[in-house]
């Protein structure tokens, strides 16, 4: 995923109360990680594939995945944002869900004032 593109879906995901950050996978891969409730995180899309898979991790180990998403290889910002905000991580294979979660408050966006300045001033 393009780095940009990973920063736009991260701050619509944290608008919609949702934990997420940006997750540099290797040089210009980027993804975006998701910490859920219970100590684990939800890794989207960091192997560089055109499709929208996640991997579920704690403490280091595979817990469940996300398989991938038919036709997420033409997915607009909106629709990754929707795809991930709906998707149910407590099975081993997570699936998406029929309703929406409900929203949370909005979080701050991720590094706060020093954000472009962490960031070297790309964007």
């Amino acid at each position: 995923m393009d780095e940009n593109r990973a920063r736009r879906v991260v701050e619509a995901l944290r608008s919609h109360g949702v934990d997420a950050s940006l997750k540099k996978a290797g040089v210009y891969q980027f993804g975006i990680a998701v910490r859920l409730p219970d100590g684990r995180e939800a890794v989207w899309d960091t192997d560089g594939t055109a499709g929208l898979e996640a991997t579920v991790m704690a403490d280091g180990m595979l817990r469940g995945f996300v398989p991938t998403i038919e036709g997420s290889e033409h997915f607009t910002e909106e629709q990754v944002v929707e795809a991930i905000w709906h998707t149910d991580y407590d099975a081993p294979v997570g699936r998406r869900r029929v309703t929406a979660p409900p929203s949370a408050a909005p979080l701050p966006p991720q590094g706060g004032v020093f954000r472009r300045f962490l960031d070297g001033f790309r964007y």
